[in-house]
Protein backbone atom coordinates (compact mmCIF):
# COMPACT_ATOMS: atom_id res chain seq x y z
CA UNK A 1 0.00 0.00 0.00
CA UNK A 2 1.51 3.69 -1.26
CA UNK A 3 1.78 6.24 1.53
CA UNK A 4 -0.45 8.56 -0.78
CA UNK A 5 -3.12 5.53 -1.11
CA UNK A 6 -3.23 5.03 2.99
CA UNK A 7 -3.52 8.68 3.61
CA UNK A 8 -6.44 8.43 1.22
CA UNK A 9 -7.96 5.50 2.51
CA UNK A 10 -7.60 7.16 5.88
CA UNK A 11 -9.67 10.40 4.82
CA UNK A 12 -12.34 7.61 3.74
CA UNK A 13 -12.73 6.37 6.81
CA UNK A 14 -12.83 9.34 9.45
CA UNK A 15 -15.31 10.84 6.99
CA UNK A 16 -17.35 7.67 7.31
CA UNK A 17 -17.45 8.69 10.99
CA UNK A 18 -20.09 11.65 10.67
CA UNK A 19 -22.53 8.43 9.33
CA UNK A 20 -22.10 6.84 13.12
CA UNK A 21 -25.49 8.04 15.00
CA UNK A 22 -25.25 7.98 18.29
CA UNK A 23 -26.16 4.91 20.28
CA UNK A 24 -26.60 3.12 17.18
CA UNK A 25 -25.74 -1.12 16.40
CA UNK A 26 -23.68 -0.07 13.24
CA UNK A 27 -22.40 -3.06 10.45
CA UNK A 28 -18.50 -3.37 10.39
CA UNK A 29 -17.32 -4.87 6.98
CA UNK A 30 -13.70 -6.33 5.77
CA UNK A 31 -10.50 -4.98 4.66
CA UNK A 32 -7.87 -2.72 5.02
CA UNK A 33 -10.35 0.43 4.40
CA UNK A 34 -12.39 -0.44 7.29
CA UNK A 35 -9.66 -1.35 9.44
CA UNK A 36 -8.96 2.10 9.27
CA UNK A 37 -12.47 3.21 10.13
CA UNK A 38 -11.85 0.93 13.31
CA UNK A 39 -9.29 3.02 14.19
CA UNK A 40 -10.87 6.31 13.53
CA UNK A 41 -14.17 4.54 15.74
CA UNK A 42 -12.12 3.26 18.31
CA UNK A 43 -11.66 6.54 20.25
CA UNK A 44 -15.01 6.86 19.91
CA UNK A 45 -16.39 3.59 21.27
CA UNK A 46 -18.77 5.13 23.72
CA UNK A 47 -21.21 6.48 20.51
CA UNK A 48 -22.08 3.11 19.46
CA UNK A 49 -23.79 0.56 21.81
CA UNK A 50 -22.08 -2.45 19.59
CA UNK A 51 -21.43 -3.52 15.93
CA UNK A 52 -22.37 -6.51 13.83
CA UNK A 53 -18.91 -7.92 11.67
CA UNK A 54 -18.57 -9.66 8.20
CA UNK A 55 -15.42 -11.14 9.29
CA UNK A 56 -13.67 -12.89 11.80
CA UNK A 57 -10.76 -10.51 11.60
CA UNK A 58 -13.22 -7.72 11.95
CA UNK A 59 -14.75 -8.99 15.02
CA UNK A 60 -11.03 -9.61 16.47
CA UNK A 61 -10.39 -6.12 15.77
CA UNK A 62 -13.79 -4.24 17.03
CA UNK A 63 -13.48 -6.39 20.52
CA UNK A 64 -9.70 -5.45 21.06
CA UNK A 65 -10.95 -2.13 20.63
CA UNK A 66 -13.20 -2.07 23.05
CA UNK A 67 -16.34 -2.36 20.82
CA UNK A 68 -18.92 -5.16 22.01
CA UNK A 69 -19.67 -7.38 19.31
CA UNK A 70 -23.26 -9.07 18.43
CA UNK A 71 -24.61 -11.24 15.93
CA UNK A 72 -26.80 -10.40 13.67
CA UNK A 73 -29.64 -12.63 14.97
CA UNK A 74 -29.47 -10.97 17.78
CA UNK A 75 -29.47 -7.08 16.90
CA UNK A 76 -32.13 -7.12 14.18
CA UNK A 77 -32.19 -4.39 11.21
CA UNK A 78 -29.10 -1.45 11.50
CA UNK A 79 -28.70 1.81 10.29
CA UNK A 80 -25.41 1.98 8.88
CA UNK A 81 -23.09 -0.46 7.40
CA UNK A 82 -19.88 0.73 6.69
CA UNK A 83 -17.45 -1.09 4.50
CA UNK A 84 -14.97 -0.67 1.59
CA UNK A 85 -14.59 -2.01 -2.16
CA UNK A 86 -12.29 -3.65 -4.44
CA UNK A 87 -14.17 -1.38 -7.68
CA UNK A 88 -16.87 1.17 -7.54
CA UNK A 89 -18.40 3.28 -10.47
CA UNK A 90 -20.06 6.77 -9.90
CA UNK A 91 -23.61 4.96 -10.11
CA UNK A 92 -22.35 2.75 -6.73
CA UNK A 93 -22.15 -0.55 -8.14
CA UNK A 94 -19.19 -2.43 -6.67
CA UNK A 95 -16.77 -5.32 -6.87
CA UNK A 96 -16.32 -6.75 -3.38
CA UNK A 97 -14.64 -9.92 -1.89
CA UNK A 98 -11.01 -9.56 -2.26
CA UNK A 99 -10.84 -10.22 1.20
CA UNK A 100 -13.15 -13.30 1.20
CA UNK A 101 -16.11 -12.41 3.16
CA UNK A 102 -18.55 -11.50 0.21
CA UNK A 103 -21.31 -13.61 1.64
CA UNK A 104 -21.35 -11.94 5.04
CA UNK A 105 -20.74 -8.91 3.48
CA UNK A 106 -24.20 -9.24 1.64
CA UNK A 107 -25.88 -10.25 4.39
CA UNK A 108 -24.93 -7.28 6.99
CA UNK A 109 -25.56 -4.95 3.72
CA UNK A 110 -28.86 -6.24 3.13
CA UNK A 111 -29.70 -5.70 6.72
CA UNK A 112 -28.89 -2.08 7.05
CA UNK A 113 -30.84 1.05 5.97
CA UNK A 114 -27.82 3.08 4.57
CA UNK A 115 -24.72 1.29 3.09
CA UNK A 116 -21.90 3.16 3.36
CA UNK A 117 -19.26 2.59 1.53
CA UNK A 118 -15.38 4.26 1.65
CA UNK A 119 -12.65 3.42 -0.79
CA UNK A 120 -9.05 5.40 -2.25
CA UNK A 121 -9.93 7.02 -5.76
CA UNK A 122 -8.03 4.43 -7.29
CA UNK A 123 -11.21 2.45 -6.99
CA UNK A 124 -13.42 4.21 -9.27
CA UNK A 125 -13.92 2.80 -12.72
CA UNK A 126 -16.21 3.60 -15.74
CA UNK A 127 -16.89 -0.37 -15.86
CA UNK A 128 -16.38 -3.24 -13.22
CA UNK A 129 -14.78 -6.40 -14.43
CA UNK A 130 -10.63 -5.15 -14.31
CA UNK A 131 -10.73 -6.71 -10.73
CA UNK A 132 -11.11 -9.98 -11.00
CA UNK A 133 -15.02 -10.91 -9.45
CA UNK A 134 -15.06 -13.04 -6.58
CA UNK A 135 -17.60 -15.75 -6.00
CA UNK A 136 -18.12 -17.94 -3.07
CA UNK A 137 -19.28 -21.46 -3.71
CA UNK A 138 -20.28 -25.10 -2.52
CA UNK A 139 -16.61 -26.63 -2.43
CA UNK A 140 -18.35 -29.91 -3.99
CA UNK A 141 -19.44 -27.39 -6.81
CA UNK A 142 -16.43 -25.59 -7.60
CA UNK A 143 -15.66 -27.45 -10.82
CA UNK A 144 -19.42 -27.35 -12.08
CA UNK A 145 -19.38 -23.52 -11.17
CA UNK A 146 -16.72 -23.10 -13.24
CA UNK A 147 -17.57 -24.90 -16.20
CA UNK A 148 -20.71 -22.61 -16.13
CA UNK A 149 -18.90 -19.35 -15.69
CA UNK A 150 -16.79 -20.14 -18.96
CA UNK A 151 -19.96 -19.37 -20.57
CA UNK A 152 -20.29 -16.27 -19.98
CA UNK A 153 -16.60 -15.55 -21.05
CA UNK A 154 -15.21 -14.91 -17.95
CA UNK A 155 -11.99 -17.36 -16.59
CA UNK A 156 -12.31 -18.75 -13.27
CA UNK A 157 -9.28 -19.05 -10.87
CA UNK A 158 -9.88 -21.14 -8.03
CA UNK A 159 -8.13 -18.87 -5.08
CA UNK A 160 -6.15 -22.02 -3.88
CA UNK A 161 -5.60 -22.20 -0.17
CA UNK A 162 -8.42 -19.50 0.78
CA UNK A 163 -11.32 -21.24 2.88
CA UNK A 164 -14.01 -18.65 3.86
CA UNK A 165 -15.83 -17.85 7.26
CA UNK A 166 -18.89 -20.07 6.13
CA UNK A 167 -16.03 -23.01 4.87
CA UNK A 168 -16.45 -22.39 1.19
CA UNK A 169 -14.62 -21.63 -1.78
CA UNK A 170 -13.60 -18.58 -3.90
CA UNK A 171 -13.61 -18.57 -7.70
CA UNK A 172 -11.94 -15.47 -9.31
CA UNK A 173 -13.42 -14.54 -12.48
CA UNK A 174 -11.47 -12.52 -14.98
CA UNK A 175 -12.23 -11.11 -18.20
CA UNK A 176 -16.01 -10.76 -17.39
CA UNK A 177 -17.66 -7.64 -19.37
CA UNK A 178 -20.10 -5.94 -16.91
CA UNK A 179 -22.01 -3.57 -19.12
CA UNK A 180 -25.41 -4.09 -16.88
CA UNK A 181 -23.69 -5.09 -13.17
CA UNK A 182 -27.72 -6.20 -11.75
CA UNK A 183 -28.71 -7.89 -14.91
CA UNK A 184 -25.76 -10.53 -14.19
CA UNK A 185 -25.83 -10.45 -9.91
CA UNK A 186 -29.15 -11.74 -10.43
CA UNK A 187 -27.84 -14.42 -13.51
CA UNK A 188 -24.86 -15.50 -11.56
CA UNK A 189 -26.48 -15.96 -8.07
CA UNK A 190 -29.20 -18.48 -9.74
CA UNK A 191 -26.12 -20.94 -10.88
CA UNK A 192 -26.47 -23.53 -8.80
CA UNK A 193 -23.40 -24.21 -6.13
CA UNK A 194 -23.47 -20.50 -5.84
CA UNK A 195 -23.25 -19.25 -2.49
CA UNK A 196 -23.39 -15.83 -3.63
CA UNK A 197 -21.68 -13.38 -6.34
CA UNK A 198 -19.34 -10.12 -5.35
CA UNK A 199 -21.16 -8.02 -7.33
CA UNK A 200 -23.16 -5.70 -5.16
CA UNK A 201 -25.35 -3.79 -7.39
CA UNK A 202 -29.15 -5.11 -6.77
CA UNK A 203 -28.06 -3.57 -3.50
CA UNK A 204 -25.25 -0.50 -3.87
CA UNK A 205 -23.77 1.53 -1.52
CA UNK A 206 -26.54 4.16 -0.68
CA UNK A 207 -22.92 6.13 0.03
CA UNK A 208 -19.83 6.00 -1.80
CA UNK A 209 -17.04 8.09 0.14
CA UNK A 210 -13.87 8.63 -2.23
CA UNK A 211 -10.10 9.69 -0.29
CA UNK A 212 -8.60 11.80 -3.09
CA UNK A 213 -5.21 13.68 -3.48
CA UNK A 214 -7.70 16.92 -3.18
CA UNK A 215 -9.44 15.49 0.22
CA UNK A 216 -13.22 13.74 -0.11
CA UNK A 217 -15.56 13.30 -2.53
CA UNK A 218 -19.17 11.98 -1.50
CA UNK A 219 -21.13 10.29 -4.49
CA UNK A 220 -25.08 9.30 -3.14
Amino acid sequence: MSAESDANKRLAALAALEFVEEGAIIGVGTGSTVNLFIEALIPYRKRVRAAVSSSNASTQRLLEGGIPVLDLNDAGDLGVYVDGADEATRARHLIKGGGAALTREKIVAAAAARFVCIADESKLVDRLGTFPLPIEVIPMARSLVARRLAAYGGRPVWRQAVVTDNGNHILDVHGLVIDDPPAMERDLNQLAGVVTVGLFALRPADVLILGTSEGIQVLQ
